[in-house]
């Protein structure tokens, strides 16, 4: 059997805080960056993962990467469900690691970035891209895979199994429905706080040539100001386009509701992060003042649990898992049967480094073998940074691509991990010397 042999952990980072992409009104300098983690098997090939971070404190999330590689160095190379199973299972229950969390934050991002790696491995030694080698498992597999301890109050393992029972007839077709029209998306290119009125017009013009249904808007810099650029934005796409608005955290429930009702006029489709990700009732209080207007939340949550509170107190409308958030495949396998469980629709968070590569393979797999259906769903999609991938995410005419390639979507190339490693690759070296 083919062992792990060896871990790598790269601070990667890249200056897009010098064209403000990615600006909004909690983070106005973001620096996209990746913890990046390779897991060497004998004999090859390789598996990669990775969490995605701002910038600063991204070394601080490559330690904690680097803190698990005793669990993982000299571990049979994972090839099934009952490997990837134990694998998470390991990583989680350390006792002293968990303690730094429990099952939150760095340390918990840190298991993610490792067990998407393991399942980028084991996709790849099996041929097939992460979205089918899982869609390809037994419903017993995939039950197997998820942790519900905090979760059977609202979700039991023959629950979870009747869902994925009830979506195996068809997953041949649905899969089939998939490699022909891909998955729909929404773009939030032209929305970034920090542009310019006539680039977010331009951009949203863009979009709507380019087949997309529905644009996204970072708000909550200035009122005044964003009933401005959201009238600017409905005049340019009109009315049969969504836009939805994102404040990325920043109000109390109170300033949320004034905003948004300001706001209302111009038809958002929903409201993202409006407020603290771990205020499960100022959530549910936000959603009962603004209906209809939806309410979204889910790239900060940071794990099942609080997930689950969203959803048993109808605090969210719309649920937006994340790739690299949670503890990886595994745990939003769980968040996906509780969507399906209570009915709401997930709409991934994506954009920052590698997440459109990454969560594509999560909402494939969850029309493939979960929910079994596209029903008022869509990916985000922020056209940056793709081109430093092996295995870019692709759009077309407003949808995701599925890709064919083997493995998780993960992997850089060689040449970006030079270029832009911090601090010493020459983006950085030669920025520091002019």
């Amino acid at each position: 059997m083919a062992k792990i042999i060896g871990m790598e952990v790269l601070d990667v980072r890249f200056p897009t805080s010098r064209e403000l992409d990615g600006s909004d009104a909690m983070n106005p300098d973001p620096d996209y960056s990746a913890a990046y983690v390779v897991l060497h098997a004998d004999g090859g090939p390789d598996g990669y993962g990775l969490a995605f971070t701002i910038g600063r404190g991204n070394d601080v999330q490559a330690a904690a990467i680097r803190a698990l590689a005793p669990h993982v160095v000299g571990r049979d190379v994972p090839e099934d469900a009952a490997a990837l199973g134990d694998l998470s299972r390991t990583l989680v229950g350390d006792s002293q690691f968990r303690w730094l969390g429990p099952e939150k934050g760095v340390a918990h991002m840190a298991v993610g970035a490792v067990v998407n790696a393991a399942w980028d491995l084991a996709a790849r030694r099996a041929g097939l891209p992460v979205w089918k080698f899982a869609a390809r498992m037994t419903p017993e597999e995939l039950v197997s895979l998820v942790d519900f301890r905090y979760l059977s109050d609202a979700l039991t393992e023959a629950e979870a199994l009747e869902i994925l029972r009830r979506a195996e007839p068809g997953r041949a077709e649905r899969t089939e429905q998939l490699e022909a029209h891909g998955y729909r998306a929404y773009s939030t290119s032209p929305g970034w706080l920090g542009y310019a009125d006539a680039k977010l017009v331009r951009l949203a013009e863009q979009a709507v040539a380019d087949g997309f249904e529905m644009i996204k808007l970072k708000v909550g810099g200035n009122l005044e100001d964003d009933v401005r650029r959201m009238k600017l934005a409905r005049e340019t796409v009109g009315q049969d386009v969504r836009i939805a608005v994102d404040a990325n955290q920043r109000w109390d429930v109170s300033a949320a509701v004034t905003w948004m009702t300001a706001l209302a006029p111009y038809d958002p489709y929903w409201i993202e992060e409006p407020t603290s990700p771990d205020d499960v009732l100022g959530h549910a209080a936000i959603a009962k003042a603004l209906a209809p207007i939806r309410v979204a939340t889910g790239e900060h949550v940071q794990n099942r649990v609080v997930f689950k509170q969203l959803l048993q107190a109808n605090a969210i409308s719309v649920l937006q898992l994340d790739a690299a958030r949670v503890g990886g495949f595994n745990e939003n396998l769980a968040i996906l049967l509780l969507a399906a469980k209570f009915g709401v629709p997930v709409c991934p968070h994506a954009g920052g480094v590698g997440l459109c590569e990454l969560v594509r393979h999560l909402s494939m797999f969850d029309f493939v073998a979960v929910s079994g259906t596209d029903a008022d769903r869509s990916i985000e999609w922020v056209d940056h940074l793709h081109e430093h991938f092996t295995d870019p995410a692709v759009v077309e005419r407003g949808r995701y691509l599925a890709p064919t390639a083997p493995g998780f979507s993960a992997r850089m190339h060689d040449a970006t991990l030079r270029r832009f490693r911090f601090p010493d690759g020459p983006e950085w070296t030669e920025t520091a010397s002019e």
